[in-house]
């Protein structure tokens, strides 16, 4: 018997929701564990894993539509397993469907990927269209990177994100004040102080928590960290410069990345904040908070660059070279104490970027900038000691990438907290402690 998948139950007040993005297509396989579709809710976003292995098919749970709690929106076929001719409807349904006229031609079941109907103009996900309308662009505009040129969510807020773009453009579920709506502070960006591309992974009351991602990375290796439990905070998320949807340009220091993420949140109006940074993020994130530009109340570091001299420079080379599953999961490897963290989606967008030799060539100049020879050649250790806001530094005791050992002798107000058996990525090795440890934060 093929194994239901549910639409759950992902807040105490939830009726109904809605599928905001499906990962995997009609047909394709699926492990256990692998992240099949993102939920949409009034409260929060969450994505949602496979509950079996096999092959997913009988795709009826379309995206941006309300969709009842319980209802099954697909099935999970074990190998082998013959597809059902139709999937058997509820007696309400079935009622319904003999009212209704027969169709001279055969009904095409909903898949995630596919295309619009012929008359419906560019190709496009339902989310797309509605963030498109509600900010006045043009779907023909819009180049899609989807399957066969369809336009998803990440084109259009790459549009409404983009250095030259609108200000008056509609950001999704920003906090405080109308979406998208520029601030005063807004009017006078200083020259070069372009906003980077970004993302409200989360709405909610009181203080945001804002998220720098490491090198090579971009704001989407947040989401997993995110799925640990409810985050009743604001959540923004940013792609530093050179990375995902954010202007592929070199920085000619870190205080030159920190004056775009300064213009990007008085862009955005976002306040009083905490401020997280993972590895590369956490010295561009220690660098903001020490120049004082940015309200920065609280400022937690992942794993973070700037601590002393050692990296692994083999790593930083090979992963930017990599062009293949088969020459980047190697690398990937190194980044986790327990390499089975490493799921499939998270290998598939790691790919994806690669295969973008523009994105790695602009990365592996950065890496030559700021990690020569193998090296890290700045030092964050002064700005930190020179910071009167609570901060934490996290580490895997098992950091192949950076060595735990150098948050060693920080000022003693800085609490260090070390996790065992695990890498580079607490965030993902550790995510339920380290997300509490920064919704402690946020409520402080």
């Amino acid at each position: 018997m093929p194994t239901e998948v549910i639409l759950p139950k992902v807040d105490m007040d939830m009726a109904t929701g809605k599928i905001s993005r499906w990962y995997v297509e009609e047909g394709a396989p699926v492990k256990k564990g692998d992240v099949l579709f993102e939920i949409e809710t009034d409260k929060a976003a969450m994505e949602i894993d496979a509950p079996a292995s096999g092959i997913l098919r009988d795709v009826t749970g379309k995206e941006g539509i309300d969709i009842a709690v319980g209802e099954p929106v697909a099935w999970i076929y074990a190998e082998g397993e013959a597809q059902a001719a139709a999937v058997a409807p509820a007696p309400e349904e079935a009622k319904r469907k003999e009212a209704e006229p027969v169709q001279a031609e055969p009904v095409v079941q909903f898949q995630p990927a596919a295309t619009a109907a012929k008359g419906e103009g560019a190709r496009a996900t339902p989310l797309a269209r509605r963030l498109a309308a509600e900010a006045g662009l043009s779907l023909d505009a819009i180049v899609g990177s989807g399957p066969k040129g369809r336009v998803t969510r990440n084109d259009v807020e790459a549009i409404l994100s983009a250095p030259a773009g609108r200000m008056e453009a509609k950001a999704p579920n920003a906090p405080r004040r109308s979406v998208g709506e520029p601030s005063a502070s807004s009017q006078a960006l200083p020259a070069g102080g372009a906003i980077l591309y970004h993302a409200w992974l989360r709405q909610g009351s009181g203080r945001p928590i804002v998220l720098l991602h490491g090198f090579g990375a971009d704001l989407n290796s947040w989401r997993p960290l995110l799925q640990a439990e409810p985050v009743d905070a604001p959540v923004l998320a940013l792609d530093l410069p050179g990375h995902g949807g954010s202007g592929r340009t070199v920085p000619a220091d870190l205080d030159a990345i920190a004056a775009r993420v300064e213009a990007t949140l008085a862009a955005l109006d976002v306040g009083a904040l905490l401020l997280v940074g993972h590895s590369f993020g956490g010295a561009v994130a220690a660098t903001v908070a020490s120049r004082s530009m940015a309200d920065v109340r609280a400022l937690a570091l992942i794993a973070p660059a700037g601590l002393g001299p050692e990296i692994n420079g083999a790593f930083l080379d090979g992963f930017v070279r990599a062009r293949s599953e088969a020459s980047l999961v190697p690398w990937l490897k190194l980044l986790v104490a327990d390499e089975h963290l490493l799921s499939k989606p998270f290998v598939n967008a790691t790919l994806a970027q690669s295969a973008d030799s523009e994105l790695r060539g602009v990365q592996a100049a950065i890496a030559e900038r700021f990690f020569a020879d193998g090296t890290q050649t700045f030092d964050i250790r002064k700005q930190l000691a020179g910071l009167r806001i609570p901060v934490r530094v996290i580490f895997g005791a098992g950091d192949r990438i950076i060595p735990s050992s150098q948050a060693f002798g920080l000022p003693g107000e800085i609490a260090l907290h070390v996790f065992a058996a695990t890498g580079h990525m607490p965030q993902l090795e550790q995510r339920e402690a380290v997300l509490r440890i920064l919704l402690e934060m946020a409520r402080a």
